[in-house]
């Protein structure tokens, strides 16, 4: 079975369309088709709409949101309602073709694990593509996943990978970066983005904002998150270094004129003074943030964050176990 999860905010007028499409592609390729309708707390009557849809479609499922609670949280709780072994997401302006389902389909069939959309001939205004751009090529550089578009609401995922990655705030686009510091195989395919038709973009400046914070977030936690200390530790002693240095070298410029008929030397009136503390205050403050890290780490981490199993084998006790509850069943 294949899920549609898609977030619904103030769509209304595209849903009906949308879920047409859907079916033909489903009917065309003959799979199984499950619709899963999140309603991130339109107020438009796009839950109207979603509620006649599943009343004429028993393939049509809805949820609804009390509150706008984001993209993120909407996609979270698709992925816990849908059914399919793979899951696709989607955005409901209809600016992504469903009709390219298929093909995502085509390419986990090679054996990759995520396929995102590349928008490789995008119909959305300068202001947007542009600083896409750069976000993209920064997100490559920091994490190593070389997507040209991580932006993308159109991409298709396996079950398992769904089963690891735990959505908040702002992180949906990173899924795909998530997954691969899973160890799961991510790739790319170029799709048909279409014109908008109704309604408007729900995304302003502030994205620009919000995604680089959120970078920083998935570059630490993929990077460090069952380590916080090699990176926190490395600037604290880094910081530290410089401190001790500074006042090592201002202790001896003191001694010296002490010894010697040079003028008095007043450490109050040096600015390397200032930084040195500066530096040993901070340094001494990311040391124990990186140990205070550390030990909720210890305490709150599970084995599952430490490690994605692909595949087990069946081993005798365990072939064994397996028949005697057979015989049993």
């Amino acid at each position: 079975m294949l899920s549609a999860v898609i977030p619904v905010f103030n769509e209304s007028e595209s849903l009906a369309e949308l879920h047409a499409q859907l079916v033909a592609v489903a009917a065309d390729r003959k799979f199984d088709l499950e619709i899963v309708f999140i309603d991130d707390g339109s107020t438009d009557g796009s839950w109207q709409e979603i509620s006649r849809l599943a009343r004429a479609d028993t393939r049509v499922r809805g949820i609804r949101f009390r509150r706008n609670f984001g993209k993120a949280a909407a996609l979270a709780a698709g992925f816990e309602a849908a059914n399919g072994d793979i899951v696709a997401t989607l955005d409901a302006d209809l600016q992504d073709d469903p009709r390219e389902l298929p093909r995502f389909l085509d390419e986990l069939d090679k054996g990759f694990d995520v396929i995102s959309g590349w928008k490789k001939i995008r119909h959305d205004p300068w202001h947007k593509v542009g600083p896409s751009r750069v976000f993209n090529w920064l997100v490559g550089w920091l994490t190593g996943v070389r997507l040209h578009d991580h932006n993308c609401g159109m991409k298709c995922y396996r079950r398992e990978v769904l089963g690891e990655i735990r959505l908040y705030g702002e992180l949906h686009r990173f899924v795909p970066v998530l997954a691969h510091a899973r160890g799961f195989r991510v790739g790319e395919i170029a799709i048909n983005h279409r014109p908008r038709q109704f309604g408007h973009s729900k995304y302003g400046v502030s994205r620009i904002v919000k995604g680089f914070l959120d970078l920083l977030t998935v570059k630490f936690l993929t990077g460090y998150g069952q380590r916080p200390q090699h990176v926190l530790g490395t600037l604290a002693l880094g910081s530290l270094a410089f401190g001790i240095a500074a006042l090592g070298y201002l202790a001896a410029v003191w001694v010296i004129s002490r010894l010697t008929p040079m003028a008095d030397v007043h450490l109050h009136d040096r600015p390397l003074m200032y930084y040195a503390l500066g530096a040993l205050l901070i340094g001494g403050q990311m040391l124990s943030i990186g140990l205070l890290a550390e030990l909720i780490t210890a305490y709150h981490g599970r084995d599952a964050d430490t490690y994605s199993i692909a595949e087990r084998t069946l081993g005798a006790f365990d072939a064994r176990d397996a028949q005697h509850d057979g015989s049993h069943g």
